[in-house]
């Protein structure tokens, strides 16, 4: 795939969608499929579970596509060391998510040498039998609303959208319409996944299998609870801030798929973002641990030598400046993910000393961008600036690249959409700046 040449960024390229499909792709060609299994699968009338990943799931369980009531018994053969209970069944089964996993080991729908467990981090060991029960897929609380959508790609399988900036993902308290999952529903039908309005409001620019681990431990959540909300499709998200591209299954089996490849971070994601000021060095990576800010419960915070706390994990990304605007009262900045934790790049960039222009949460405010620009040019140009800094209404953070693994085909996908009008004129006014003062 050709890479965009983001100096040439200009408003009328912005949202401009390109895809390819490549076997010699941006990110690493391996893929951690799901294990075999040696144990039984049954199906009303029974059948055996042993199969690529990537063949279509009416394969094996005929038309039943959503899996409720799949029976699943076998022999636990671990060799050393602990293993939880969901972690096992979730390696166990393709085409079925963890979180559905989680929630009939929650409901009470899987025995471990036949008593009931509801705790999904139970630890099991060699020779335990295991019988587990695939949970009902939870009533929707979405509705469908005709919202228009850029769609960038679509098949049967997979859908490839350009969510434009203060559009909220997915319902939750506060944001019940409007979101980008009522309009799916609108669009096409989608598997349903069932989450607590906690969780809900927990999660961001981060991967749902990662978010599992980080609730697995919390093993009070109710069954009522956890189907007090559903997220149908969705394998990761994008803050209500932040614009560009975002994958949704369209099939369990997908969801399942795509879930793994971001727990194992062969998703290939790549940002851009407008920083107060210019890093030092210039390019570089972040390995600082990310974990909810104890002071401010709706931020993270990077602090080195948290991953000895559970509450943080382990988080990294690259960066580099693309560009220098504004005489160094700006940069634009590349960032590439390894991991994808809750508001990663906006919690690195504050750590680094750049605050994303208009991240309010991570200090990219307007009076922190004035005084970042006004120190390196002219008064001649604070006017100017003023009516710049003023327009920031969402912090300056773009998902400009995305490729995966096809969950049927196995193929390696790519596609890049450039940023949309506000980001693009913002980036422009910047230039027009730094050419006047150089």
């Amino acid at each position: 795939m050709r890479m965009l040449s983001l100096p040439s960024l200009s408003p009328s390229m912005a949202s401009k969608a390109l895809y390819s499909p490549s076997s010699s792709c941006l990110f690493p060609p391996s893929f951690t499929s799901f294990a075999r299994v040696s144990g039984t699968i049954k199906a009303c009338s029974g059948s055996a579970m042993a199969r690529d990943p990537y063949e279509p799931q009416e394969i094996l369980f005929g038309r039943r596509a959503n899996y409720a009531g799949i029976q699943f018994e076998d022999i636990v053969d671990v060799k050393s060391g602990k293993l939880r209970l969901d972690t096992w069944i979730s390696s166990r089964i393709t085409g079925v998510s963890r979180a559905r996993v989680q929630s009939s080991i929650r409901t009470g729908l899987v025995s471990v040498n036949g008593r009931v467990i509801e705790k999904v981090s139970h630890i099991i060991r060699a020779g335990d039998n295991i019988k587990c029960t695939i949970s009902e897929l939870q009533p929707l609380k979405a509705e469908p609303e005709d919202i228009p959508l850029d769609i960038v790609y679509e098949d049967e399988h997979v859908l490839v959208v350009d969510k434009p900036a203060h559009m909220v993902v997915h319902p939750a308290p506060g944001n019940t319409t409007g979101t980008l999952v009522n309009g799916i529903l609108h669009h096409c039908s989608l598997p349903m996944h069932a989450f607590s309005h906690s969780e809900v409001q927990d999660l961001s620019d981060n991967e749902l299998s990662d978010f599992y681990l980080d609730q697995s431990d919390d093993d009070g959540i109710s069954s009522t609870t956890l189907a007090a909300s559903v997220r149908p499709g969705i394998v990761h998200r994008l803050d209500k801030g932040t614009s560009g591209l975002l994958v949704v299954a369209k099939d369990e089996h997908s969801h399942a798929h795509l879930s793994e490849q971001f727990k194992q971070h062969t998703i290939h994601r790549v940002y851009v973002s407008l920083a107060c000021g210019v890093p030092s060095p210039t390019s570089g990576r972040v390995d600082v641990p990310i974990g909810r800010d104890l002071n401010n419960r709706i931020r993270m915070a990077a602090v080195p030598g948290m991953s000895r706390s559970r509450q943080a994990r382990h988080a990294a990304s690259r960066y580099k400046v693309i560009e220098i605007l504004a005489g160094g009262g700006s940069a634009l900045v590349e960032w590439r993910l390894e991991t994808g934790r809750t508001h990663q790049i906006r919690a690195h960039a504050k750590y680094l000393g750049i605050p994303l222009l208009g991240d309010e949460v991570y200090g990219g405010t307007k009076n922190m961008a004035m005084s970042m620009l006004r120190a390196r040019v002219s008064p001649n140009f604070h006017g100017q600036l003023m009516q710049l800094v003023s327009k920031l209404e969402r912090p300056c953070l773009h998902a400009l690249a995305l490729g995966f693994r096809h969950p049927h085909t196995g193929e390696n996908v790519n596609f890049s959409c450039l940023p949309p009008a506000d980001f693009s004129k913002i980036l422009s006014q910047l230039r027009e700046i730094s050419e006047k003062v150089s």
